[in-house]
């Protein structure tokens, strides 16, 4: 996968991911500075000032996608989209006929995203992720958490954002919390510690708390629509990515293959409304998700890419044949 060591990019692994029992252990996001209204932070909300980087098939950038999307804020931050696949310097930015919606950097003028992790710091070392938040004002990344990322595009572009729905509402957010830390920690991330496992023990230990979580999601929404409140939340939008790509890596690639979210009535239901929210479409490609996850050479080794794509969301009139 590669990172950078000391300013400077290597073809190998980060260390520290994969723990004694052969656990997948997720490294923390590094940059965790913050966007306020007032400016107090020192990053003030602003018209035109901010970057995101992302990539379709990666599932919290995709977080980030969605709230620009369904807040309006593509009038008021950028975006880059990095081609699809696992390339030789990571995340890979350029205008490529292949992949015309994939948009190249008109920020900072560079190919590869570990080059603007070099701009913000140039003796930076640990992984090179997306979504990757960037000020244009400071030369600086502001934070490269998708978590807080999405907090900031609810609340703190009051004003700007075309839409001032609030995903994240007071009264709620002891229940929003709770489960989006049980989301997190059993299907979010344990599809990647069933994909990532190097051991038997720890692939059997995260494959039964993901498929336990999914059947106790499941009951609940077959009570209510949506995980909390009666409304859509941040909740809903964390867990939303995870299961578009159930079906169309995670099931095979990532072995999570018990179920599949359309057996689950119930998910299935919940996961078809939340794609019909207007905004959210556009910003879903699983062919991409394909592309992606199956040019990875630590859980596909081959590197061959399958020619089909067992799932797609697009509408009728704009599928393509396999």
């Amino acid at each position: 996968m590669g990172y950078l060591l000391n300013g400077k990019w290597d073809e190998g692994n980060p260390p520290a991911e994969t723990g004694k029992s052969g656990t997948f252990d997720r490294i923390d996001s590094v940059f965790r500075d913050r966007i306020t209204a007032d400016g107090s932070s020192g990053f003030k909300a602003e018209a035109g000032r901010y970057h995101l980087y992302v990539a379709h098939n990666c599932p919290w950038a995709h977080r980030t996608m969605i709230y620009r999307a369904i807040k309006k804020l593509d009038h008021a931050i950028s975006i880059s989209h990095a081609v699809p696949g696992m390339r030789e310097e990571g995340w890979t930015y350029e205008a490529n006929p292949e992949f015309p919606d994939c948009l190249p950097d008109t920020v900072n003028g560079v190919r590869y995203l570990h080059q603007v992790y070099t701009l913000s710091n140039p003796a930076y070392t640990g992984k090179v992720t997306v979504p990757t938040l960037w000020d244009k004002k400071t030369k600086k990344i502001v934070n490269n958490e998708s978590s807080e990322i999405i907090r900031m595009l609810n609340s703190e572009f009051r004003g700007i954002a075309g839409d001032d729905t609030d995903y994240y509402p007071e009264k709620l957010r002891p229940e929003i919390d709770k489960i989006n830390e049980f989301t997190y920690a059993n299907v979010n991330n344990g599809v990647y510690r069933c994909g990532f496992a190097k051991s038997q023990a720890a692939y059997d230990a995260a494959y039964d708390k993901l498929f336990a979580a999914l059947d106790e999601l499941e009951v609940r929404l077959s009570r209510q629509p949506w995980l909390v409140g009666g409304q859509i939340t941040e909740a809903d939008w964390r867990l939303f990515p995870t299961l578009l790509r159930f079906d169309v890596v995670y099931f095979s690639l990532f072995k999570c293959n018990k179920k599949r979210i359309a057996d689950y009535p119930a998910l299935s239901r919940y996961m078809h409304a939340l794609l019909a929210v207007p905004g959210i479409a556009p910003t879903v490609n699983a062919r991409y998700y394909i592309l992606g996850y199956y040019s990875n050479t630590n859980v596909n080794p081959t590197g061959i890419i399958p020619r089909g794509t067992p799932v797609d969301f697009a509408p009728p009139e704009k599928r393509t044949a396999a």
